[in-house]
């Protein structure tokens, strides 16, 4: 067997791959699962139509691949926020920051938002995907809550669901007026109200 071909198909096929992922993913932020199309998506990467299959043989799987890649990177990024700093109100800060990180990318929103607009409109695959994605958001939330004393441990959770919902809810309204400046006054609005938690490090703007 010819293991340097072998190695070298190996990465070009998952170099393709990846590339699909992150083309459907700017395109899903934008447009959501609905706009999800494998003839647009092989012109932006640059292949064949057909070659999209050979990697997602159908809309749902490239939804839920997508979906998944989409709530596994969060993941990875919420773990480094905690590991890179003590202090659970700067971690939180840099929480709603991302919502407004979305915003400043060409006026697009959290991908798994936009796909739970279409939630009965989408594949029970990618619903799961979904609902993993609102889950990690929460579990994180009450863990940096909890560390912060800002609540006790039995309301964390709830009080995370709410701040996830606000916040998604805050990046609608800007996407909405193409106004990024509309998601700052509310996030500032949910900290007068008490919902953000605000320490001596001031976490809203």
């Amino acid at each position: 067997m010819d293991f340097v071909n072998t190695s070298f198909n190996m990465e070009v096929s998952s170099n393709s791959r990846e590339k699909i992922l992150a083309a459907a993913r700017r395109v899903a932020q934008a447009h959501g699962y609905s706009g999800l199309n494998f003839r647009d998506l092989a012109k932006d990467v640059g292949i064949k139509a057909a070659s999209i299959y050979y990697y997602f043989p159908s809309k749902e799987d490239l939804g839920a691949a997508v979906a998944k890649r989409y709530w596994e990177d969060l993941a990875a990024v919420l773990e480094s926020l905690l590991g890179e700093s003590s202090d659970p109100f700067l971690a939180l800060r840099q929480y709603h920051d991302m919502f407004r990180k979305a915003l400043e990318n060409d006026n697009r929103i959290c991908l798994c938002s936009f796909m739970a607009a279409e939630y009965d409109d989408l594949p029970e695959s990618v619903k799961k995907e979904v609902q993993t994605f609102a889950d990690v958001n929460v579990a994180w939330l009450s863990k940096v809550l909890s560390a912060a004393a800002v609540v006790s441990s039995q309301e964390s959770e709830q009080r995370a669901r709410a701040i996830f919902a606000a916040l998604a809810g805050a990046q609608l309204i800007a996407r909405s007026r193409s106004d990024i400046s509309l998601y700052d006054d509310i996030i500032d609005s949910y900290g007068v109200a008490g919902l953000l938690p605000v320490s001596n490090h001031t976490l809203v703007r």
